[in-house]
């Protein structure tokens, strides 16, 4: 789908159809008032019937609107105008493209930006509707013979901006628009990844892809074999690997394009392709949704992507280790005990606590880039989605102002995060009488043990964990992934590079050049 912003008014705007928006108690936004004006009171009169009465989120699809050279109006709802907040905005948008994917419109334009959302800018509006409208309008079908549902016809959305911008405000906005799709293409590979079936997104797979965007962004990849592994000790993903018959990947994807020789951001991500729980067996129930537990490992190609596409100003390193956890005659046993690439040895009471393991190796692989800061995503803990539901994504991390940076990225993203505590007491739950650490420490305090075991692997950088368990997939009717975190994510990259351009006096352009210099106010 195409987007562009267009300078004009509603009324004149040759298009199929026109979105304007209406607060509750009938008030009019500046674009209904000009459509309203131009069709002598006819959206007014609409509206003193009770047909719409501007709740948020609601619509209304109006043909043959007097003096619009638009086939179509839509009203949406926008609720109460000193209310309308992050979420009442989102809700908005979507429910515009989904009201536009019903009717045979293929181009709309919209007037969604003059809207006030209570302390968000014009570049944080235009960036949710490419977003949230591309969000809107994914379908996945690659698997079915035939398709059931008819394919939107909307191919082109314009942004309509009323009041002309200077040229700061021109090119903050084009770069917004920018910055909003390639954050949108990003979480549909995410989604692709995770919705594909467990037969065709194997570890193999996932190497293929990476290695496929490495030639496409010209990136560096490095896929190692199960033989590399045991040449550096990595006793803790191979553990995990030994009963699947799928050979395992580490993948290493490297994105250089900030400052040379800087050191960079390192983000790994779980790619358990499958997860029966191992010998220690999951109900059988709901099973087929573990294809999911690869979806951090698909958030880090995706924020690869949508960095890549932007040619954002920083040095990014995704990290993958990839595998099946599978029963087998080969299997690792509860009891068992293995070394891990660091050194320290772990007994393996429970094989369904098996992405820590993979983790731990790929975050002590992590140490050879010298990183700023390293990142960790993972469908982790069931214990997670007990604590936060599928809302927020559980935050935890040895470094403050690391992670208040991704806490701000997930408030501006809409992408929600909450941080858990890291305290040391915790760690007297993972004690083993026979080894290092136990690979467990109990049902109490389950997301948090887990994000201490990590904890233990990366003394030697400023570290985050995102516990994605409860946001990454969902169930029932609308079962699918997500796309999160990847807006979290990329959002604290574009950050990133804004605050070190603010920093060097610098213009940082959409595609990662920079202009002219200017003096700092100091």
């Amino acid at each position: 789908m195409k987007f562009n912003m267009k300078n004009g008014t509603p009324e004149k705007q040759r298009s199929a159809c026109v979105v304007a928006g209406i607060f509750e108690q009938q008030k009019l936004t500046p674009a209904a008032e000009a459509l309203d004006k131009s069709a002598n009171g006819y959206i007014t009169s609409i509206l003193n019937r009770g047909d719409m009465k501007g709740k948020a989120g609601s619509t209304l699809l109006l043909h043959n609107v007097p003096n619009s050279a638009c086939e179509r109006v839509l009203l949406v709802g926008l609720g109460k105008e000193q209310e309308l907040g992050d979420k009442g905005y989102r809700d908005a948008v979507r429910a515009v493209f989904k009201a536009l994917s019903d009717t045979s419109a293929a181009d709309a334009i919209l007037f969604l930006l003059e809207a006030p959302v209570k302390n968000r800018d014009l570049s944080w509006k235009i960036l949710q509707i490419a977003v949230n409208g591309l969000e809107s309008m994914y379908r996945f079908n690659r698997l079915k013979s035939k398709v059931e549902e008819a394919e939107p016809k909307l191919q082109k959305i314009t942004l309509g901006i009323i009041k002309p911008l200077t040229g700061e405000e021109q090119a903050a906005s084009e770069e917004a628009l920018q910055q909003g799709l390639a954050m949108a293409e990003g979480m549909s590979l995410a989604k692709d990844l995770g919705n594909l079936a467990p037969n065709i997104c194997t570890p193999a797979y996932l190497a293929e892809q990476a290695m496929d965007m490495a030639k496409t962004y010209k990136l560096k990849v490095t896929v190692l074999e199960q033989k590399d592994m045991e040449d550096f000790g990595m006793g803790a993903l191979l553990a995990v690997a030994r009963g699947s018959r799928q050979p395992p990947k580490l993948i290493a994807l490297e994105y250089w394009g900030g400052v040379k020789k800087g050191k960079p951001v390192v983000l790994v991500g779980k790619g358990v392709t499958f997860d029966t729980g191992g010998i220690s067996l999951k109900p059988a129930a709901e099973m087929d949704e573990m294809k999911y537990d690869m979806c951090g490992a698909a958030s880090v190609l995706g924020t690869l992507h949508a960095v890549a596409k932007m040619g954002l100003p920083v040095n990014v390193v995704g990290i993958i280790p990839a595998t099946e956890n599978m029963p087998g005659g080969n299997a690792t046993k509860p009891g068992d005990v293995v070394t891990s690439m660091s050194g320290q040895t772990i007994e393996i009471l429970n094989t369904d606590a098996e992405g820590r393991l993979i983790l731990c190796d790929a975050l002590a692989y992590a140490e050879r880039y010298e990183p700023e800061s390293v990142i960790n995503i993972a469908t982790l803990t069931g214990a997670c989605v007990i604590a936060l539901g599928h809302v927020a994504s559980g935050l935890l991390g040895n470094d403050e102002e690391l992670a208040q940076e991704l806490l701000d990225a997930s408030e501006r993203s809409g992408d929600r995060a909450w941080r858990l505590p890291l305290f040391d007491e915790y760690q007297e739950q993972l004690k083993s009488n026979f080894a290092d650490m136990a690979n467990i420490g109990g049902r109490a305090a389950g997301t948090i043990t887990a994000a201490c075991f990590l904890s233990r692997f990366t003394k030697k950088y400023r570290w985050a964990h995102l516990d994605i368990a409860g946001t990454a997939w969902k169930s029932g009717k609308e079962k699918g992934a997500t796309g999160r975190p990847v807006p979290l994510l990329t959002q604290f990259l574009i950050t990133r590079t804004t605050r070190q351009s603010g920093n060097t006096g610098e213009t940082v352009t959409q595609s990662g050049t920079r202009k002219g210099r200017r003096k700092s106010k100091e």
